[in-house]
């Protein structure tokens, strides 16, 4: 697996447009990120920040987007099974919007019902046991490990790639 930093660099050595596409699991206490370059197409979890307030959590995704060459942000919307939006769903629309707004590059909801716990699916194959053991150490990790939230990001990116390269397929 290519890491986000050889992948920036594969992209740039090929020539390929575009930058980066970020993807955000949002949450109250902690946001997870994932990352594709435009050329490559493959979602790969970037890191999980600790919220801290919005200015610095902003401040620290610019310098995010700046460094991976991001033109594009998916954020994941998180709503109900049934499909209703909930109080979370209203926040994550809030924060898509205040992140448009601040970083001046596209950014798109999408659904990201169980991403989560496919994540944590994807993580117990992975790393088998060991995960389970550090299950709530992982998820407050902000360091360079893989964590839940930011392999939820890579769920949700993967997704949107999935859904877009068909069309990309038939031209």
């Amino acid at each position: 697996m290519m890491s986000a930093a050889s992948s920036k660099a594969h992209a740039r050595a090929a020539g390929t447009p575009g930058g980066s596409i970020l993807a955000i699991d949002y949450g109250r206490a902690r946001i997870g990120l994932a990352i594709a370059d435009a050329g490559v197409r493959i979602a790969q979890p970037l890191s999980t920040l600790k919220r801290i307030n919005r200015n610095e959590d902003t401040r620290r995704l610019r310098e995010i987007a700046r460094e991976h060459g991001v033109h594009q942000i998916i954020v994941g919307l998180p709503l109900r099974l049934d499909g209703t939006r909930g109080e979370m769903a209203e926040e994550a629309e809030r924060f898509a919007n205040r992140v448009r707004k601040q970083l001046g590059v596209s950014v798109e909801l999408r659904d990201e019902r169980l991403t989560s716990w496919e994540a944590e699916r994807l993580l117990e194959e992975e790393l088998g046991k060991k995960f389970r053991e550090n299950k709530n150490a992982r998820k407050k990790n902000s360091t360079d490990e893989v964590t839940v939230d930011s392999m939820a990001a890579a769920v949700i990116l993967r997704e949107y790639l999935e859904e877009n390269s068909g069309a990309e397929k038939h031209t």
